[in-house]
């Protein structure tokens, strides 16, 4: 990804809340790629939902910089919890988080079934 000017704060560099939003964007490109349509899911009475967010900031990036977002995942019922990196294109760490989600059907938390479903071929079997 690139950084956009609108992102960074007076001191020239990205805002933090930004790097959140990265981190969302990499998450929902991931689930999308295993078929994940949330407004699908919505209309059959599934939610998901984030229930915390850390964020540890190291090295700021820049407007116009280049950057990579990556993740791995783990499930740790009934959450699914995503381990995520902001990555200068030298390899070095701009940000990394960890982002837990679950899942609601009907107004109610699951035990993570939708998850461990979608990520059966995905997870080590250790992880799951």
């Amino acid at each position: 990804m690139k950084v956009r000017d609108y992102e960074c704060d007076l001191q020239g560099v990205v805002n933090n809340a930004n790097y959140q939003h990265y981190m969302e964007h990499t998450r929902h490109e991931f689930l999308e790629s295993l078929g994940v349509n949330f407004g699908q899911m919505h209309e059959e009475g599934l939610d998901a939902f984030v229930t915390k967010v850390t964020i540890s900031y190291k090295k700021s990036l820049r407007s116009g910089e280049h950057f990579r977002s990556a993740l791995r995942c783990t499930m740790c019922a009934p959450k699914l919890v995503f381990h995520q990196d902001i990555l200068h294109t030298d390899g070095s760490f701009a940000a990394r988080g960890e982002v837990e989600c679950v899942v609601v059907e009907n107004g109610r938390l699951t035990r993570g079934e939708f998850f461990a479903e979608l990520l059966r071929d995905v997870l080590p079997q250790d992880e799951k």
